[in-house]
């Protein structure tokens, strides 16, 4: 019949990753019904996830299927470092999805992350924080994955090149009203005209945080502010002259360009026209300024 697939030999064949070949000898010694009794419906078995980015524990997890996000980033991972907030969560690898606060009940498997804009993908899982800007996180992502485009179809080789062109724009101060709904717009021509998992998931990064995270967007492309501090080209330093009254040279000393002066009333200034925006100011103003 049409539906049955042979493999080698026209033979079954099994074609997957080593997590497939390792559930083999277990199931066989321990029966097929105990292997459908661990994860869900949809989803039997575990899954293998690498816990990455701000969470306290990092390192490689084995969960049910079906295991919630929030157990997998709070009871396992330990929660975010440093008592900052959690903001979000990358999962499925460089064309996973990034999902919010909110959606940490969600369930891990196949077809709940798929609702979510999300993927189970490689089992990357990569905790951020409030200090992470989601508009320069689609960004980074779609510049790997863009590079990573074989190139045979036209809409995963130029419209990936096209949507990371349209991110650089908007985190470098450049973005307009239109380029959000326009990055939707192509995210669905890229995933609908690939023919491989690479093309019809690359759009991700940036769907899931249109989705989830649109207010980043309008606060780079209308008020041309990144409001977690990321963007250098959004974002400048200032010394706050009533704070400014210990007289300590340290951020003088450290400012590579020699941006900062010191007035005759001994209180620092930026030159804005010299400043890098590299922040190591900031790192060695003393704790109490």
């Amino acid at each position: 019949p049409h539906s049955v697939k042979a493999g080698l030999w026209s033979k079954p064949t099994v074609l997957n990753n080593v997590k497939t070949y390792a559930y083999v000898p277990l199931i066989l010694a321990n029966g097929a019904d105990w292997f459908s009794g661990i994860g869900t419906e949809g989803s039997k078995g575990t899954a293998v996830f690498a816990l990455a980015g701000k969470m306290v524990n990092t390192g490689l997890a084995e969960v049910a299927m079906g295991t919630t996000l929030h157990d997998l980033i709070f009871d396992i991972g330990g929660g975010i470092r440093g008592e900052k907030k959690f903001k979000a969560v990358q999962i499925g690898g460089p064309s996973g999805g990034c999902l919010p606060e909110n959606m940490l009940k969600t369930p891990v498997d196949f077809d709940s992350l798929r609702e979510a804009g999300a993927i189970m993908g490689s089992g990357g899982v990569i905790a951020m924080d409030e200090d992470n800007c989601m508009v320069d996180t689609a960004k980074f992502f779609l510049d790997f994955i863009q590079k990573e485009s074989c190139g045979k179809c036209s809409t995963c080789r130029i419209g990936s090149k096209q949507m990371l062109e349209i991110l650089e724009d908007i985190t470098a101060g450049k973005g307009k009203p239109e380029d959000v709904d326009l990055l939707v717009e192509l995210g669905e021509d890229v995933r609908g005209g690939s023919l491989c998992g690479l093309g019809r998931t690359a759009p991700n990064p940036a769907l899931t945080t249109i989705r989830y995270f649109r207010d980043e967007y309008e606060a780079h492309i209308l008020e041309k502010r990144c409001p977690a501090l990321v963007c250098k080209e959004l974002i400048a330093y200032y010394i706050l002259p009533e704070k400014c009254e210990r007289g300590c040279e340290h951020c003088v000393l450290a400012c590579p360009v020699e941006a900062i002066v010191t007035n005759e009333k001994r209180i620092k200034v930026i030159d804005q026209s010299k400043c890098t925006k590299c922040g190591s100011c900031q790192l060695v103003c003393p704790p109490e300024y």
